[in-house]
């Protein structure tokens, strides 16, 4: 309520809220001719199942970021190794509960759209068992440490990687990959 906008590109999880809470406007489609062009993977999708408030911008993946030089190859591959003691003090973990909790589901095979109290409470147990093992809890933090070596390993999303490797320290050499299975966004315009 502090300020007006005319566009905001939220992510998929706050375009249903924000509908229900009616914060939106409908699109009027006559105004965006390229809509036909938008990849049908990305249309009518359950945050807008008639896309009537929402055009697909930018999509990702969330995955591991890792310093090469600090991790061993054979600890690669899975959401484990967010949870490895041998990198204690060395790994980042979100400092939002929306992706933190995906990457303790995913570790543990649970599904991220459970109802299930049960199952949350075993992906709290789980991140609270990481906490030990964590060097900081991190949103854009998260650059200037894997980027200098301070960190070993964070998990991200994958566009962001991309920087990361561009702006990366002399002596570090951040990789990345995605764990099966991982977490896949939109964020999108809206008025």
């Amino acid at each position: 309520g502090g300020a007006e906008y005319d566009v905001v590109i939220p992510s998929d999880y706050m375009i249903a809220r924000m509908i229900e809470e009616d914060m939106l406007e409908p699109l009027n489609f006559d105004n965006i001719p390229n809509f036909a062009d938008i990849d049908p993977n990305l249309l009518n999708p359950a945050y807008d199942p008639e896309n009537l408030y929402s055009v697909p911008y930018m999509w990702g993946l969330l995955g591991v970021i890792y310093n090469k030089t600090m991790v061993d190859e054979a600890d690669l591959g899975s959401w484990d190794l967010m949870w490895n003691e041998k990198y204690a003090g060395k790994i980042l973990q979100f400092n939002n509960s929306r992706d933190a909790f995906g990457t303790a589901m995913y570790k543990d095979g649970l599904d991220v759209n459970t109802t299930d109290k049960a199952q949350w409470d075993q992906a709290l147990q789980t991140l609270l068992d990481q906490r030990p093992l964590v060097k900081g809890y991190v949103m854009d933090e998260i650059f200037n440490s894997l980027e200098s070596g301070e960190a070993a390993i964070g998990a991200y999303y994958a566009g962001d990687y991309f920087t990361m490797a561009e702006a990366q320290a002399e002596n570090v050499d951040l990789q990345f990959y995605y764990p099966e299975p991982t977490n896949y966004f939109i964020d999108a315009m809206c008025i």
